[in-house]
């Protein structure tokens, strides 16, 4: 088209002009291309006195405009023949030039470009690095070596969220993605969370002697309290049943438990159910070898993010609802010393302790009197999560998630620096391979900084709910990289079932310490499966369990352990660099390559690949358990106590949905067995139904503020699978606070959503109605 701009313009003796300008944007579903055209500011200006301008405005078969009329004479016929002549040529060039671009393209977007050289575009065909060379690749960029600067460069003895060390770590990794070459950005957002006060102190009174620990628990309740001492173990709820199997009224009680098993949130939210007054949580030293004066630092929200915007992100424009997190606690809770915490325990009086507890401790009476005084202050902090990405060349639009707490109750070695050096470390690595190398993902990868992960995953969570839209849609995967180094004896995992397969990969792949063994052989292998020897539940307290159970996107964390038992410091001012070089015998470094080289086996598997590798019947399998175990209770119920559910209640149209969720998962992976993998548009429809499965298990039926982590089998509260079983133990125990109509209601609605979630798997509507006949 500018070629024959420009000998028109030659004809009339003019220069070239500019008509259109033309703004290609890709759609962001790529889907189509919007062409947007704006017309230049002179379009309908008259440009000389022969009418050049006039004539090429309009359209082709439209009659030009004559400035004037033209006499008779032999000049003015000479000048109208060769008008006339002109006049044909320009309509034939036209013509053939309007004919030439409907052969070259049927939009606007591409005749535009088809004077261009073409863009060289990966055509969703054979990978372009075949994945055998990219594992070898990735394994050559990740040292030991490497990692010592790396740690000692984010190595920092306070970086709490929002304070002055948090912002500086967040401008070191930034300035690293933009040295390795990747787009960055920054998220910022505005969280309440509560400190310990400023100025006086939490304190408790127990026999005449006053303690003032400083460790604390933010959001716990705030005042103060008078009761009596109440040992209860670990807080767990099989703890609180053998009380109260005792007999032992809880009420009003402050009770003195153990820290570890669950988290310090549970273990509050256990106590208020039995209607306590208040939690004191110490570290027994036959769990956490630590020290008799060693402070413990947490928080007890039920949840994740900032509590006081829940469902909402904390963005600073953003207009707050006037409501808070359900799972905020309503009964004080402190954190003591492993002294304080035993100095109790040996002065208390009353029963023995459960025989399966241990020990000759006694429970406490009512002589045992307390008062506790919380004071914690709620403050608003700013805080920065800050990204990194390496987009891909065929999905660009599609990414894994790779995240890291950056910040830290004190030096948080463990906790946060060695992730957050593991982070920069494979963005420095994967980057190199696209660079210099010749890798191209067909995906993106993002890498993401977090702020206030000690406070519940604040940051990450914020992020999740300012774009949740957009994230349960595109982000197809998270790996969590908090606390992976904490030992070298144990390696646990804890994942989605739909990364059972990448997850055993990579065990069997990546080498230990002894290089000639596995991870799968070391800590894998048995009598047992490798899931018995190191799968273990996400956790609450777990910064993956969020994108899980509250935004239905596919995660894993993992670590390793001392062997059995838990890294002690987490927590504490004591997670410095040398206990956990102590820990290791000196192998952080090995371990950090290790830990790098199994995220960046899930990782670049999940983006070089034409189809994600996750495993479809893993949750049918989970959902054919739940579904037999809740029948043989509703049969229990039926048996003693059958007048409490209506006769018309029947597992019939549970089961058929148990069975369409196994039928079309199956199907499926039949799809994806037999598609041609050189269809890029046919990849990614099945890609987006692997993505769609997590999703569809959120329940639609839940308030974010009541139930953020809505996943009926993953998740936590009424409207779980889990929960449907206990509801029904609680009516055959004719428990005066089971609900027989509310188990019907949250019965019904688990049945659905069971159901919605085959109908998004079979994909299009008729191949449902085929598959159910």
């Amino acid at each position: 088209m500018d070629q024959a701009r420009s000998t028109i313009s030659k004809i009339f003796n003019g220069e070239p002009h500019s008509y259109t300008r033309f703004n290609l944007t890709q759609n962001m579903e790529g889907d189509n291309s919007q062409v947007e055209m704006k017309l230049s500011s002179d379009m309908d200006e008259e440009v000389g006195g022969n009418g050049v301008g006039d004539h090429l405005n309009h359209n082709s078969n439209r009659k030009p405009y004559v400035a004037q009329k033209l006499g008779r004479t032999p000049k003015n016929l000479c000048f109208m023949a060769a008008a006339t002549l002109l006049i044909f040529i320009i309509g034939y060039l036209i013509g053939f030039l309007v004919h030439r671009k409907k052969e070259v393209a049927p939009t606007c977007a591409t005749s535009v470009s088809a004077f261009q050289e073409p863009p060289v575009h990966e055509t969703g065909a054979a990978p372009l690095m075949d994945w055998d060379d990219v594992k070898k690749l990735f394994a050559d960029k990740i040292s030991p070596s490497k990692f010592e600067s790396v740690l000692s460069e984010f190595t920092s003895a306070d970086h709490r969220a929002g304070s002055p060390g948090d912002k500086a770590l967040a401008n070191k990794v930034i300035t690293k993605f933009k040295t390795y070459g990747m787009d960055t950005w920054n998220d910022e957002h505005f969280v309440k969370v509560q400190d310990p006060p400023a100025s006086g102190y939490n304190k408790f009174v127990f026999k005449g002697t006053e303690q003032r620990p400083t460790g604390f628990l933010s959001y716990s309740a705030t005042g103060k309290v008078n009761g009596t001492v109440l040992y209860a173990y670990y807080g767990q709820e099989s703890d609180f049943i053998l009380l109260r199997d005792k007999n032992i009224n809880l009420t009003g009680r402050v009770l003195l438990v153990r820290a570890g098993k669950i988290s310090f949130a549970e273990k509050v939210a256990n106590a208020a159910k039995m209607n306590a007054a208040a939690v004191l949580i110490y570290p027994d030293p036959t769990d956490y070898p630590i020290g008799d004066t060693t402070e413990l630092f947490g928080h007890v929200h039920m949840g994740s993010g900032d509590p006081y915007t829940p469902g909402f992100p904390s963005f600073n424009h953003t207009q707050y609802p006037p409501v808070k997190s359900s799972g905020l606690p309503k009964i004080l809770a402190q954190t003591i010393t492993a002294a304080m915490g035993t100095s109790i325990l040996r002065q208390l009086g009353g029963q023995n302790v459960p025989q399966t507890w241990g020990g000759i401790n006694r429970l406490g009476d009512e002589s045992d009197l307390i008062t506790l005084e919380v004071n914690n202050v709620l403050v608003e902090k700013e805080i920065h999560n800050v990204f990194g990405v390496i987009k891909g060349f065929v999905d660009a639009d599609r990414y894994v998630v790779i995240g890291a707490q950056r910040d830290a109750w004190g030096p948080g070695f463990a906790s946060s620096t060695v992730g957050t050096s593991i982070l920069v470390e494979l963005a420095r690595s994967i980057s190199d391979m696209v660079k210099n190398d010749g890798f191209k993902p067909r995906r993106s990868i993002v890498f993401a900084s977090w702020s206030a992960g000690e406070y519940g995953s604040v940051g990450a969570t914020e992020w999740l709910e300012g774009y949740l839209t957009s994230l349960n849609m595109k982000a197809f995967s998270y790996i969590n990289l908090d606390g992976v180094v904490g030992g070298r004896n144990g390696f646990k995992v804890a994942a989605s079932p739909l990364m059972h397969s990448l997850i055993e990969g990579a065990l069997k792949k990546v080498s230990t310490l002894n290089k000639a063994v596995s991870l799968f052989t070391q800590f894998g292998s048995g009598r047992d499966s490798w899931e018995s020897n190191v799968y273990e539940d996400l956790k609450m307290d777990n910064a993956a369990y969020p994108f899980l159970a509250f935004s239905g996107i596919p995660s894993v964390s993992f670590r390793f352990t001392p062997g059995n038992s838990e890294y002690p410091f987490f927590g504490t001012m004591l997670d410095t660099p040398d206990r956990l070089k102590s820990l290791t015998s000196g192998d952080v470094t090995r371990l950090a390559e290790i830990a790098s080289q199994f995220t960046g086996h899930i990782a670049l598997r999940l983006v070089h690949h034409h189809v994600l590798g996750m495993n479809l019947t893993r949750y049918n399998d989970m959902i054919r358990t739940h579904v037999f175990r809740i029948n043989k209770r509703l049969k229990d119920v039926r048996r003693m106590q059958p007048q409490l559910l209506p006769k018309d209640l029947t597992m019939q149209w549970f089961i058929s949905a148990m069975g369409t969720y196994g039928r079309a998962a199956h199907q499926l992976a039949e799809d994806v067995t037999n598609s041609n993998l050189d269809d890029i548009e046919m990849c990614r429809i099945i890609n987006d139904r692997i993505m769609a499965v997590e999703r569809n298990f959120l329940s639609p039926y839940v308030s974010p503020r009541e139930s953020p982590f809505r996943h009926i089998l993953l998740g936590s509260g009424p409207h779980t699978l889990k929960a449907l079983s206990s509801h029904l133990d609680a009516l055959k125990a004719d428990d005066p606070v089971a609900d027989a109509d509310l188990f019907c209601n949250q019965f019904a609605l688990a049945t659905w959503t069971v159901q919605s979630c085959a109908n998004s798997l079979a994909g299009d509507i008729w191949s449902l109605a085929l598959m159910e006949t």
